[in-house]
């Protein structure tokens, strides 16, 4: 997804009464303002309903919309935010107007009850999706022929994303942001938006046990620890004696703290920092293997793949060409 010479089209769908107020303010934070600087394309980002003129959002705030439904035919990103009244009925012009959206191609990001509209559509038959977990079981038995995940942040489907409750909006953009434009982009939009750069789709929405404080603060330095020496083998046993727990404990606390697993997690951050290393250096996959710990190029091109959809090579080619468009256009100005 590339803006060229033209920016991006960006709509957020509204339905009058029913969409979510946080979720505007999320999606225009990430499209609404001009993040050039940090390696992102310049976006035209808007609000559309069936019918322009006031809506109001689930708190009852009037917003003016200027644009219909008509928009969603030349937009390259849809917005679905939350739908709050879940008896409420989708109208049948929007759900074709998403169709219509998802036939050529363009890309669908719903969050939260959001879900339920992309559901209704037909959109999510026969793939994997996610929602607030408080809903995910009405979810689940209203539209049987979707593989409803109620433990996750967001779920990636390629050109439809969804996300779940509230401050997960927030990590579906930055992972659509990150997939499109790169780590780099989407860790300098996060600094911007004074949020953690990464959190993986996998990981639990929410977390039933909190801990105490001082233990948190030790996890805290074993995970900088870790970050630190990706390189190494590290294992449960590492990690529990720096943390000085037994490695059943350790893995317990760990889940409980962070909502992951101790794998899962290690995974994360090794796949983050080779996307850096990716875009930034000219290090070939054997020695960034090496870095990031994967041991073998084999073994990291492998979990590459699976966990981002491209090789490490096509990864570097698509963040490397982006990069030098806009070095090349600053050039012949």
């Amino acid at each position: 997804m590339t803006g060229s010479d033209r920016p991006l089209v960006v709509s957020l769908l509204a339905g009058d009464g029913v969409f979510g107020a946080f979720g505007l303010g999320v999606a225009a934070e990430v499209f609404g303002y001009d993040y050039t600087r940090v390696g992102m394309p310049r976006f035209d980002f808007a609000v559309v309903s069936q019918r322009p003129g006031v809506v109001r959002t689930d708190t009852g705030l009037a917003l003016y919309v200027e644009h219909g439904l008509e928009r969603l035919a030349v937009s390259d990103i849809v917005l679905v935010t939350a739908w709050e009244k879940l008896s409420a009925p989708v109208p049948a012009v929007v759900l074709d107007a998403l169709r219509a959206v998802h036939a050529r191609g363009a890309q669908i990001v719903s969050h939260c009850t959001g879900a339920f509209v992309v559901a209704a559509a037909g959109l999510l038959d026969g793939r994997r999706a996610t929602t607030h977990w408080r809903y995910a079981g009405e979810l689940a038995a209203r539209y049987p022929q979707v593989d409803v995940d109620p433990r996750v942040l967001y779920v990636d489907e390629g050109t439809i994303i969804t996300g779940a409750g509230t401050a997960s909006g927030v990590d579906a953009l930055l992972h659509l942001v990150r997939r499109e434009w790169g780590s780099a982009a989407a860790n300098a939009l996060a600094r911007e938006m004074v949020v953690p750069p990464h959190r993986d789709g996998g990981q639990a929405q929410f977390i039933d046990t909190p801990v105490a404080r001082c233990e948190d603060d030790l996890l805290g330095l074993v995970l900088d620890w870790a970050r630190a020496h990706l390189a190494e083998e590290i294992s449960v046993e590492v990690l529990a004696r720096r943390a000085l727990m037994s490695p059943r404990s350790f893995a317990r606390r760990f889940k409980a703290t962070t909502g992951t697993t101790p794998h899962a997690w290690l995974l994360a951050q090794r796949l983050a920092a080779a996307e850096t290393l990716l875009e930034e250096s000219d290090a070939p996959v054997e020695e960034i293997a090496r870095l990031v710990g994967f041991g073998t190029a084999a073994g990291f091109r492998e979990q590459f793949a699976r966990r981002r959809g491209v090789s490490p090579r096509a990864y570097r080619q698509t963040f490397r060409t982006a990069t030098a468009v806009p070095a090349a256009e600053g050039s012949a100005a």
